[in-house]
């Protein structure tokens, strides 16, 4: 299966930066802790990165129609972080407008889209339920103009962070990509492991790049029906609550793909997977 290639949209209207603002208009749906999966795990792996910088910035992407996400985001990495300065950036003018009110130190509101008119080299790129609407072709594009705006790795750093993702309407089921300046790094798929029937539930919202490819013969396919497999395998585990048998089911997973995190993320209900495995086959 090949994605067609499409390019983005440019809009006649200027970003606060005073360039054309690239991408659409989203629904803008949001809700208070939608992100707060996300947010804790950034701020777990993540964290260290943004403490090294004098002045780290971050950017909520598509907060949406109001601004609770890019709130929640600063309050969340100044706990690991706590120089972080927050932009939210939106591409629809009126919902800018209704967020200027909740400006405060180290939070302010942009208009814009993926040519993120702030200043400098953001250390990290949020985008969450933004792409959902895109065609799977324009993903690279998206993905290449945000790295690029990414501030640059160099000896001592990993450089800037975009995750891009997508999660249910009140955050329960939660799927992301992590990338540095060089590109995707890895998958985190994140629950709340009292909703979970099987991991494989979580395919609804897997990002735009990956949600076509849940078909026979791709590796995310493989991945999720390997999951539902070491799943029902830890099922005696279940007796101890749901947390230790998705432990025991991540512990056998890794004999065969690369989970790269550790057992004080899987208590959370997550697992993160390098790209590579999971990328789509071209």
């Amino acid at each position: 299966m090949t994605a067609r290639a499409t390019s983005l949209p440019h809009s006649r209207l200027r970003s606060s930066g005073g360039t054309p603002v690239v991408g659409t208009v989203t629904r803008g749906t949001t809700n208070p802790n939608r992100l707060r999966r996300m947010d804790r795990w950034i701020a777990a792996v993540h964290g260290a990165e943004l403490r090294r910088a004098p002045e780290p910035v971050a950017v909520d992407l598509g907060y949406g129609a109001a601004p609770w996400t890019a709130v929640e985001l600063l309050a969340r990495l100044r706990t690991a972080a706590p120089r972080t300065h927050v932009f939210g950036v939106e591409i629809e003018p009126a919902r800018v407008a209704a967020a200027l009110p909740y400006e405060r130190e180290g939070l302010a509101f942009r208009h814009g889209g993926f040519e993120v008119p702030v200043p400098g080299r953001p250390h990290l790129i949020r985008a969450a339920n933004v792409l959902r609407q895109y065609d799977e072709g324009q993903v690279a594009e998206v993905w290449g103009r945000l790295c690029a705006r990414l501030a640059p790795a160099d000896p001592g750093s990993g450089g800037g962070l975009l995750v891009e993702g997508t999660c249910d309407e009140i955050g329960r089921r939660h799927v992301w990509v992590a990338l540095g300046p060089e590109g995707p790094r890895t998958v985190t798929f994140a629950t709340r492991l009292g909703s979970l029937d099987r991991p494989s539930d979580l395919a609804e919202r897997l990002p735009k790049a990956l949600i076509h490819r849940n078909v026979p013969g791709e590796p995310v396919h493989a991945f999720l029906r390997d999951f539902d497999r070491a799943w029902a395998a830890a099922a005696p585990y279940a007796s101890y609550g749901a947390r230790q048998r998705w432990i025991r089911t991540v512990r056998d997973l890794r004999a065969d793909w690369p989970v790269v995190d550790g057992i004080t993320r899987w208590r959370q209900g997550e697992v993160t997977v390098r790209w590579a495995a999971l990328a789509p086959r071209v």
